[in-house]
């Protein structure tokens, strides 16, 4: 027999943020999923009730620059013009979507121009939890007319306690922030750590809601999403079964139905849901793409700490080399490098920080002879405050004198960058050319003004629609307006 509700007591509610056309398909598919491919699902995706579309983050910026030669404003403004749930974007702080950090001013032109693309939500964080390194975005996010969401990033070692999160916490209440999460991308939260965490992180928040994003790889994320739940966050970031599981974040169906067990209300349409899983399983098919599968409990996660998209990644660059057979070390000496830096978080930057001074150090046969000049900043403090101090081995063989350290806010050593940029562009150029020009080469952004056939989509929106349809057994026929035009499909 079902306990009774108290009268008058509102059902406890659990939103979700989808993360299929972000961080999903940048797990399983680094990052190749097409603006195409999105479009013809768009208006069921509108339908399953999400709170939010994550649509952005670094990896797919850079992607659609670097290797599908798709404008990333454009696509943000397609996205956010044709879907009717606010969508969400990620930047890294001061770096935005690369690793190097720039100056106040294009912070802030950043936001607006998102703003004025259509993004609803700005979310922002830092790779080393130092949370000055947010401020630019925040204050001109909010100016821009945004909602501001403040990330800070979950690992595992001695100095980072419940007490270390809980001050983050703290210090992205005063940034009057609109939301805070906690980011796990490497799934290392347990339900045990959970139970601890959770309530005081909720606590330190206030009026603050507080979310989860926390991937798969140990395979314990859904219960930690459960625990999540009970202990008073509101949202939980997951995504479409097909792209789910493994290095990706949960599927939504399975936390729709362990919240809805747990009491739950949710404004997920399990029907409109069923009917983006079955696109993108169509569409793992058609793409030959991997489908999320479910994690096996490694020990190791624990160690290395790398996320699971690295690792593969980092495999494939050891069989170019023939060095394949000596992943196993590298990951060892990983966890060793981590500790002697002082305990970085594993995601970017720092991840390939940590990966590269751990494959020199194996490679070479001795710790440290080889330092590279990130490294070096890193430990000098020119991307933030470090959550302990670097080992004196390490300072040592680095070569780092403490009078060379530098404590003031990264951004603060780093001139205004938008005069130089009008000057070289001239006065016709706009706000997003001179965002691209300040993040690459001009040789890179080149096939985004003037795409030469092979530059442009391997398929269009329209032959995506036209494909899935086709492919549907239980549509006899379609009819499709566009421009003034219409087209009748029948099978």
């Amino acid at each position: 027999m079902k306990p009774r509700r108290k009268a008058g007591r509102a059902p406890r509610r659990f939103d979700f943020v989808d993360v299929t056309l972000r961080d999903a398909h940048q797990c399983l598919w680094s990052t190749r999923m097409t603006t195409a491919m999105m479009t013809p699902i768009l208006e069921a995706i509108d339908r399953v009730g999400y709170a939010y579309i994550n649509i952005l983050g670094g990896a797919v910026f850079d992607v659609c620059v670097r290797y599908l030669q798709e404008n990333p404003w454009e696509r943000i403004g397609l996205l956010c013009d044709r879907l009717a749930t606010p969508c969400d974007g990620l930047t890294r702080g001061q770096s935005l979507y690369t690793f190097e950090l720039f100056p106040d001013d294009v912070v802030a032109l950043n936001s607006q121009v998102l703003a004025k693309r259509g993004l609803e939500v700005l979310t922002v964080y830092d790779a080393l939890n130092d949370n000055r390194n947010i401020e630019s975005s925040v204050t001109s996010g909010r100016e821009a007319g945004m909602k501001i969401n403040g990330w800070m990033t979950y690992t595992l070692s001695p100095v980072h306690t419940d007490e270390y999160y809980v001050e983050r916490t703290r210090e992205l209440v005063k940034l009057k922030v609109d939301f805070i999460c906690i980011k796990d991308p490497t799934g290392l939260l347990t339900p045990e750590r959970g139970r601890t965490l959770f309530p005081a992180v909720v606590r330190a928040a206030g009026k603050v809601p507080v979310q989860l994003h926390s991937h798969c790889q140990s395979g314990l994320a859904p219960e930690v999403y459960e625990i999540a739940m009970l202990s008073g966050f509101t949202h939980g970031y997951t995504a479409s079964e097909p792209l789910a599981n493994g290095a990706s974040l949960p599927a939504t169906e399975e936390i729709e139905a362990r919240a809805r067990r747990a009491g739950f209300h949710t404004s997920i349409d399990r029907d409109a849901l069923k009917e983006v899983s079955d696109y993108f399983s169509w569409l793992c098919e058609r793409e030959s793409k991997p489908r999320g599968e479910v994690a096996r409990y490694d020990p190791a996660l624990y160690e290395h700490q790398i996320p699971g998209g690295m690792i593969s990644n980092l495999r494939y660059q050891l069989q170019t080399m023939r060095l394949e057979h000596r992943l196993p070390e590298i990951l060892e000496e990983a966890a060793r490098v981590r500790r002697d830096l002082g305990y970085p978080i594993v995601v970017s930057p720092f991840a390939q920080y940590i990966v590269t001074q751990a494959t020199l150090n194996v490679v070479q046969g001795e710790r440290y002879k080889t330092v590279p000049d990130e490294v070096r900043k890193y430990a000098l403090g020119y991307y933030g405050r470090l959550a302990a101090k670097p080992s004196d081995e390490f300072l040592e063989r680095a070569s780092i004198r403490p009078s060379e350290r530098v404590s003031e806010r990264p951004a603060e050593h780093i001139a205004p960058w938008l005069p130089r940029l009008r000057a070289e562009l001239g006065a016709g150029a706009s706000d997003e050319d001179l965002l691209l020009a300040a993040f690459y080469d001009r040789k890179l952004i080149e096939p985004l003004r003037n795409p030469a056939p092979e530059c442009r989509f391997r398929t269009t929106p329209l032959h995506e629609l036209i494909g899935y349809i086709g492919a549907r057994r239980d549509i006899e026929y379609a009819r499709i307006r566009f421009a003034g035009t219409e087209m009748t499909l029948s099978g």
